[in-house]
């Protein structure tokens, strides 16, 4: 009897992985089903998907399709041809995943989402007058920041330590929050410091909901962090008294529009707050002797972004980092089958109701082709010899139009672009001209990048680096 019900098992399951198993026709992608029925390749991709992702294309060159988690993700590494992917709306769909994630990492279903009234609306805010507006508020926060942090040190000529991590994500952070969801004049008085430890213990748990790969313990945190920011994001962008930014408020009257009620607003908040969080010695010299030709009188009036002072330099510096540290997933789901000509000249066929994917990180922006020694941070590599902004990089003969895509591309790039740099440039000039900063021990290596996070914008190290840091006399 139990040989019986063994051999009917093991003939189930011998089944079911031949039913499942797909085979490749032959004008599709190179297949790659992966050892284990249905996981096929999932447990490798989420463990460290651009160590997986880079054997795949050793393997099979430039388009691929790997089964994981039951679906098939067609890879493709090609920035040649990326375009072919970006420029169609009608065949390749980005909204159907956004949905999915938004559903499993913030429990939010929103009954009409579109997603093109929402960037139209977005991109006002985030451009010309409006920008401008959220520049300086942005910088008005940094440096009171940065002064409490100074006035908070004992002694003003000794030395205080921190973790650089842990110091730019936090001041950086809590900045943010106070210029666009403007936490010290909500009603409950929300303190920034409050919403960003409760952010960070939801952040450490984000790619694991993503997945749905949460642990019991796990999920139990996850789901008391997300409630807690729920609380308190609850004010923020109700009514003109909130000392929210306009974009804020407009966002939240949209959603009222749309007939969102009270608690999915909450939850889509805490969306909006994800959206807009995203040290070499020789590279800091550099940078800092490019700042120093502002004088602090100057700099106090209008941020750098809105004067006419070029930061080619700095520019350089901060490409080169996204380079190194910015590792998103382009993601669309194929909604009617579609023939992708790829630049080199070869024709695929993709399926319906797979998903197609393409990562930057592995090229352009890790293709040693591309990027000679590619790991290597170098912060002039985006400057040309006579010092102006270098363009020109190739892959097979062909210029490239994107050499770097740190803030996506196409129809869904990032819409807030150009605040997140204009921030990053302000927060960098005032640590640089109003600390000295330097690393506890000089000879520490570099912690290793949180492999789990790939796929998820900016990379994030799995430790930290000991600094010491004390005020600037000279200011």
């Amino acid at each position: 009897m139990v040989w019986l019900i063994l051999s009917l098992v093991a003939g189930i399951l011998l089944l079911l992985i031949l039913v499942s198993k797909r085979t490749r026709s032959e004008k599709e992608p190179p297949l790659d089903n992966g050892v284990i029925p249905w996981l096929g390749h999932a447990l490798e991709f989420g463990m460290d998907a651009a160590k997986f992702l880079t054997r795949m294309k050793v393997k099979h060159g430039d388009i691929f399709t790997v089964r994981v988690a039951g679906r098939y993700v067609t890879v493709l590494l090609d920035p040649c041809s990326y375009n072919a992917v970006l420029e169609d709306s009608v065949s390749l769909d980005f909204t159907c995943y956004a949905q999915i994630l938004m559903d499993r990492i913030f429990s939010l279903q929103l009954p009409c989402y579109n997603p093109v009234v929402e960037k139209k609306m977005m991109t006002q805010h985030f451009n010309g007058k409006s920008l401008s507006l959220l520049n300086n508020l942005m910088l008005r926060h940094l440096q009171s920041l940065l002064l409490q942090s100074q006035r908070a040190c004992h002694n003003q000529t000794d030395w205080n330590t921190d973790r650089l991590f842990n110091f730019c994500y936090s001041l950086l952070f809590r900045a943010g929050y106070l210029t666009l969801f403007g936490g010290e004049q909500n009603n409950n008085r929300t303190d920034p410091t409050d919403v960003y430890e409760e952010y960070r213990k939801f952040d450490q748990l984000l790619t694991k909901m993503a997945r749905s790969t949460l642990k019991p313990e796990e999920k139990r945190t996850a789901l008391s962090v997300r409630g807690r920011l729920w609380e308190l994001l609850a004010p923020a962008g109700l009514g003109e008294d909130s000392g929210s930014s306009p974009w804020l408020r407009n966002y939240r009257h949209l959603l009222q529009e749309e007939g969102v009620d009270e608690e999915t607003q909450r939850r889509a908040l805490l969306l909006q707050l994800w959206s807009t969080q995203t040290p070499e010695n020789i590279a800091m010299r550099a940078v800092r002797r490019e700042f120093s030709c502002f004088s602090e009188q100057d700099s106090a009036q209008l941020p750098l972004v809105d004067r006419q002072h070029p930061t080619p330099v700095f520019d350089s510096a901060l490409e080169e980092t996204l380079r190194l540290k910015a590792a998103p997933f382009i993601t669309r789901e194929v909604v009617q089958a579609k023939t992708l000509h790829m630049a080199g000249g070869r024709d695929y066929q993709l399926r319906r109701g797979d998903r197609l994917c393409l990562f930057p990180f592995i090229s352009p922006q890790m293709d040693p082709e591309i990027h000679q020694e590619p790991q290597k941070f170098k912060y002039n590599r985006f400057l040309n010899p006579d010092g102006s902004e270098k363009k020109d990089f190739f892959k097979g003969g062909r210029r490239l139009q994107c050499y770097t895509m740190p803030w996506g591309a196409g129809t869904n790039s990032c819409v807030g672009k150009h605040f997140a740099i204009s921030s990053i440039r302000q927060f960098v000039y005032l640590v640089l001209t109003h600390l000295d900063l330097e690393l506890c021990d000089p000879e520490a290596q570099m912690p290793k990048v949180n492999a789990s996070r790939y796929g998820f914008g900016v990379l994030q190290p799995e430790g930290d680096l000991d600094i010491r840091l004390k005020p600037r006399h000279s200011h």
